[in-house]
């Protein structure tokens, strides 16, 4: 299972009144992962974007763990959990420094036409990357 990580350093202005990150800010830090796992495999999603593709979420789930403060460093995990026809779904962790585990959550996604919002298969556009994508799923389809 191929797995890939992106250090965060935690801003002032993630964290709420508490001086705890505020949830919302995890999901950017997954998109922030997401796209660093599509890099590190040697593609773009800005290069699916130009062709006329979008990858929408259709279903998120994140289990908060351990609170995370500003000031402290987070290491986002990223690999594809499972990849099909029409979906792929990416894991994630994100950890403190120490490795304790702060979250984890999952995100599906479509692949669509921009122009229609219709589902296309990454085969379809890429079959290099749909290739990619179902050797290192962590579940095999």
């Amino acid at each position: 299972m191929f797995v890939s990580e992106k250090e965060i350093e935690i801003r002032y202005a993630e964290t709420d009144q508490m001086g705890v990150v505020y949830h919302a800010n995890y999901l950017v830090w997954m998109e922030i992962g997401r796209t660093t796992l599509i890099e590190d495999l040697g593609y773009t999603y800005a290069g699916l974007e130009s062709e006329g593709y979008l990858s929408p979420v259709t279903d998120l789930t994140i289990q908060y763990k351990a609170s995370m403060k500003y000031g402290q460093k987070a290491t986002v995990r990223t690999w594809v959990e499972s990849h099909g026809k029409l979906r792929t779904t990416y894991g994630y962790e994100i950890l403190h420094a120490d490795g304790t585990v702060a979250a984890t959550a999952k995100s599906e996604h479509v692949l669509v036409k921009k122009e229609t919002f219709r589902p296309v298969s990454l085969k379809k556009v890429n079959a290099e990357w749909d290739a990619t994508y179902a050797e290192i799923a962590k579940v095999k389809s």
